[in-house]
């Protein structure tokens, strides 16, 4: 095998960690929510969660409000080389995700309100003797959201919101030689290249709340778009990319990755005095997404000099439907469920094996005193079975992946 081959192969290797970043949205900020499919997010706020989805709505609460969340996703995504007939089964690990919110009035005019979320991160884990190590070996990306907002009345029907967020982003990768072992005389196991490295962002949010009657009521957000510049180190353990071609050689990578500025519109409709009805529309602009490139002067790739990889991306915008109904069984008991349609947003990978998810959700809301109620909500989703071709250090390969996912979470809302 060609150094000039395995070069060229590595930035599907190192590429998967960002495409998780750009490629996969975390969609759970709320417990409520996950029991309607996030039907209606930016215009139902039933509790102080609304702040991630439109600070705006803020407006509709008289008092300060907590409300604090844990949500589990357990993923069961199974990927097969068809060529070679080997499976890597469950290679998305379980994951938990926490989320805090806290709103406040400040007079007849004004409210504030800060959120601590998640909107992107992903997590794959391949075991370390499959053949395509060098495609799909451990993947993690993480990134928190802390989020003040203010929100002002213009008058009895229009609200505006605006936010400031500071977003920190940890990633880490390792990649292996897998079936290639023997072009390295190593092991399967062996490592290829690794990447570490976190950083901290700024973004800005926008939202507007029109309520057309006592039972209508319309939502507008617009989350922008946000650069993360990680200054991470990059390890080449074979010595094909970093000058001097010392194997193990360390150095110090910058990546710019953008996290796409989202926009989402959302309707709630009192039909009577138990049954509403709430949808929303949710755009993501992942045609930003065009392209990674990691620097360094040290770096050789395939004849990029300064370069330590540099790939293409295929992403196009794409939206995510949502419907759902909310029945007030009484004063304490309050129940929900939603459907929504989940486009996929970019080229299928092996560590992000894209594609449309549909969304099967309920809930309900346990109002345990005048003060204190309780959500719980618990989505079934599920994903297109898909076939790709991807290229490494085997060459090109067809693979195919089915999956679905159960996320679930309890959630305490308490009123000052």
């Amino acid at each position: 095998m060609s150094v000039k081959l395995k070069v060229a192969t590595l930035a599907a290797a190192i590429a998967s960690l960002h495409a998780h970043g750009a490629g996969f949205q975390v969609a759970e900020q709320s417990v409520s929510g996950i029991g309607r499919a996030n039907a209606g997010e930016a215009a139902i706020a039933d509790n102080a969660a609304v702040i991630s989805r439109n600070p705006a709505a803020m407006t509709r609460f008289d008092t300060a409000q907590l409300s604090g969340g844990l949500m589990i996703v357990d993923t069961n995504i199974d990927v097969t080389d068809t060529d070679r007939n080997q499976t890597a089964h469950d290679v998305a690990p379980m994951a938990a995700v926490p989320a805090t919110y806290y709103l406040k009035p400040i007079n007849e005019k004004w409210w504030w309100g800060i959120a601590m979320f998640s909107q992107y991160g992903v997590a794959t884990d391949y075991p370390d003797d499959f053949l395509h190590g060098d495609l799909a070996g451990n993947t993690s990306l993480i990134t928190v959201n802390i989020n003040p907002n203010i929100a002002f009345k213009v008058n009895d029907k229009l609200s505006l919101g605006f936010g400031l967020s500071l977003i920190y982003g940890d990633a880490e990768l390792d990649r292996h030689l897998g079936g290639a072992s023997g072009a390295f005389n190593g092991k399967p196991s062996d490592k290829l290249i690794s990447m570490a490295g976190d950083t901290w962002a700024y973004g800005w949010n926008i939202g507007a709340l029109y309520e057309v009657s006592d039972t209508t009521r319309f939502g507008l957000h617009y989350r922008a778009e946000t650069e993360l510049e990680f200054e991470g180190k990059f390890t080449d353990h074979q010595g094909i990319i970093i000058d001097g071609g010392v194997k193990g050689a360390t150095v110090t990578g910058d990546l710019n990755v953008i996290l796409p500025a989202t926009f989402e519109f959302s309707g709630y409709h009192d039909l009577n005095e138990t049954w509403a009805v709430h949808y929303s529309v949710f755009w993501t602009e992942w045609s930003k997404f065009t392209e990674l490139k990691a620097t360094n002067s040290k770096c050789n790739f395939n004849g990029l000099q300064n370069v330590c990889f540099f790939k293409e991306e295929k992403y196009d915008d794409a939206f995510r439907y949502a419907i759902g109904a909310t029945y007030k069984h009484s004063d304490d008991w309050t129940f929900r469920a939603g459907l929504a349609l989940d486009e996929q947003g970019g080229k299928p990978t092996l560590s992000i094996p894209d594609s449309d998810r549909f969304w099967y959700s309920v809930g309900a809301t346990w109002q345990y005193s005048e003060s204190l109620s309780f959500d719980a909500g618990l989505t079934y989703l599920t994903s297109d079975d898909i076939s790709f071709k991807e290229s490494g250090l085997l060459g090109e390969t067809n693979f195919s992946s089915t999956g679905d996912a159960f996320v679930s979470g309890v959630q305490l809302n308490y009123t000052f």
